[in-house]
């Protein structure tokens, strides 16, 4: 990967924050999309169960997209090709809204899905050379602030609904100032370009195999994610007959613990390594399950809750940053990555939702205990290919899953 030479300590701090701000302003996206489903449901005039097929379709299109960013990246440059899809997602937002009918959602959201997906590998492909040009790790702190921007954007939907404002000027608004944002933020990150001698992808890649084992880990970790998120509410409601407030509050524990272990994440990836970094979260998201599956308690419970969140928290992140470093073209891998993570928050919920009927609730989590029990199994796969030419501190120590000591 060529490009920029005068990388000096200050332009790739600023690289650092620009990178971060672009996470941020993706994550408000789907923080603004996702405080106004209610309306768009009542506007296209759908059931539950409509809503439910047209909200599989961002996950549809985002999966086959995906792989045509590494070729994207590859014809225009790192950094046109992040200024042009990040662009595409950000006024993307504006569709949704727009749709008067089933078909027509179904549709837009395809869409809406397809440029946060090939935007997303656009700037994590970004994220992971700028960390293995500072030399440790910033992966877990970027996806940190992927979650402040959704964060960001559902308080403003919140407030935007509660003022009684209509999805589309709601929508209008958002997509112009995030597009904004956007365009200032990627200004100043790295602008990298292939090597005249580096061949091109092809126009649609399949994941390539490094990338599946890679993606195996980040599959078990994005279940847990989807399951909590959509289904520890229900589980408080329906198992633990707690009242509204509380099963609230057991999917803000989930979200606030994943969101506070991302952004400090990096110092213990760069402390103990990638590998024993998702081993102790692997643990730690066990020993959450068991809480959740095996005391009958709110309290064990919400405590279960926060254990996964604060476990799984990294798992993509690093999932990401060892693809981009497993020997494949790393936009391609990442992309194959990100692929198989997306397919995983997909198929997540309503295979909770087959387990329990025809089982329970229970032993729905009791899979995504398993699961998390996966990672402790399978982080070994996140150690550096030997040669890959890694730059960040997991990088460096991973092969012996040692502590990091490389220095900016």
């Amino acid at each position: 990967m060529t490009g920029e030479t005068d990388l000096t300590p200050r332009r790739l701090r600023r690289a650092r924050i620009a990178i971060a701000a672009v996470f941020c302003a993706h994550g408000a996206v789907t923080g603004s999309f996702a405080t106004r489903i209610p309306w768009i449901q009542e506007h296209a005039q759908l059931s539950s169960g409509t809503l439910g097929v047209a909200l599989a379709f961002p996950a549809i299109g985002a999966a086959l997209a995906m792989p045509l960013a590494g070729r994207i990246n590859h014809r225009f440059g790192a950094r046109n090709a992040l200024r042009g899809l990040l662009a595409m997602w950000t006024l993307s937002l504006v569709l949704p809204s727009l749709a008067p009918n089933l078909p027509t959602l179904c549709l837009l959201l395809f869409v809406y899905g397809a440029s946060a997906g090939m935007s997303d590998v656009a700037m994590n492909a970004l994220g992971v050379e700028t960390e293995n040009r500072l030399g440790r790790s910033i992966m877990s702190s970027l996806h940190g602030m992927w979650s402040v921007g959704a964060l960001i954007g559902s308080a403003a939907g919140t407030v935007a609904a509660h003022a009684g404002a209509g999805a589309r000027l709601h929508h209008l608004v958002a997509a112009l100032a995030l597009t904004a944002v956007g365009l200032v933020a990627v200004r100043g990150v790295l602008d990298l370009r292939g090597g005249q001698d580096d061949e091109a992808p092809p126009h649609f890649a399949l994941p390539p195999k490094s990338a599946l084992f890679i993606g195996a880990i980040g599959f078990c970790a994005v279940f847990a994610e989807g399951a909590s998120l959509d289904w520890s509410g229900v589980y408080f409601r329906d198992v633990l007959h707690t009242d509204a407030g509380l099963a609230a509050a057991s999917t803000t524990a989930f979200a606030l613990t994943m969101a506070l272990a991302r952004l400090v994440g990096d110092k213990v990836v760069d402390r103990f390594g990638p590998v024993r970094t998702v081993r102790a979260g692997g643990v730690l998201a066990t020993a959450g399950g068991l809480l959740v599956v095996l005391v009958r308690h709110p309290a064990g419970a919400l405590a279960g809750f926060g254990l996964i969140g604060l476990g799984i928290a990294v798992v993509v992140p690093l999932a990401f940053a060892a693809a981009a470093r497993s020997g494949a073209a790393p936009a391609q891998a990442i992309a194959g990555v990100a692929t198989i993570t997306y397919t995983s928050g997909l198929i997540a919920p309503s295979a909770i939702g087959a387990v329990a009927d025809a089982t329970s609730l229970v032993v729905s989590f009791g899979l995504v205990t398993l699961l998390a029990l996966a990672l402790v199994a399978g982080a070994g796969v996140l150690r550096a290919t030997p040669g890959a030419g890694a730059g960040a501190a997991d990088s460096a120590s991973a092969d012996q899953d040692e502590p990091a000591s490389i220095q900016p």
